[in-house]
């Protein structure tokens, strides 16, 4: 049983998103709460696998929740939900350490399964919104930070690149013609480069840093 949290200020969607999960078979909602200060109240008693979390949120921000709720419990698993536009707000919550970002357009049966692959330790990120993300940085007018201290290989780069589009392992091996083992081992390396632990802070990381 995958026990999930939401954080969405928008009753519809939020009774929506609940009724949802409550309705799928291995999935229970076990907290829907319209701000993060409800939520971060309640968090240390919540037996949670899984949260959904809103970016615009009254109050307290989704991004600012992030940051909290890893202050309360480090290893909390938290999928970000935003609108197509808020391609930056999004990278801001990756790197308040948010482990997905999902469009609020995303189909129900996609929604599950990112629910899932977060719980299996995945990093789901919804296609169109790695673009919008990757697209806005590398538009940025900020002056280009110097990567050479991180010397990722070719090969690093091209897979830190497909995980940045979404790509799970097993996709990215099969684009790459290399093994799942060979990629989790490129991943390892890119890890210690950049001298982050998650998939999430690795993209974030590699766009700010325009390595990709």
């Amino acid at each position: 049983m995958i026990n999930v949290a939401i954080v969405e200020d928008n009753d519809t969607i939020r009774e929506g998103l609940a009724a949802l999960i409550n309705g799928t078979s291995g999935y229970k909602c076990i907290g829907a709460f319209g701000d993060c200060e409800t939520f971060l109240a309640k968090l240390k008693t919540l037996e949670v696998n899984v949260t959904l979390m809103d970016i615009a949120l009254p109050g307290i921000s989704g991004i600012e929740g992030v940051k909290e709720a890893k202050k309360i419990k480090p290893d909390i698993d938290i999928l970000m939900l935003t609108i197509y536009e808020d391609s930056e707000k999004v990278f801001d919550a990756l790197c308040a350490g948010a482990c997905g970002y999902l469009v609020k357009k995303t189909p129900p049966s996609k929604l599950l399964e990112a629910i899932k692959e977060v719980n299996e330790g995945g990093s789901p990120m919804s296609s169109q919104i790695a673009r919008q993300v990757i697209t806005a940085f590398k538009e940025s007018k900020d002056i280009k930070d110097e990567n050479q201290e991180f010397e990722l290989s070719s090969r690093e780069k091209e897979v830190i690149t497909l995980l940045a589009g979404g790509n799970n392992y097993q996709q990215i091996a099969d684009q790459l013609f290399i093994s799942v083992d060979t990629v989790r081992h490129h991943i390892k390396n890119i890890y210690k480069k950049l001298h982050v632990h998650t998939q999430s802070e690795a993209v974030a990381k590699a766009i700010r840093k325009r390595i990709i």
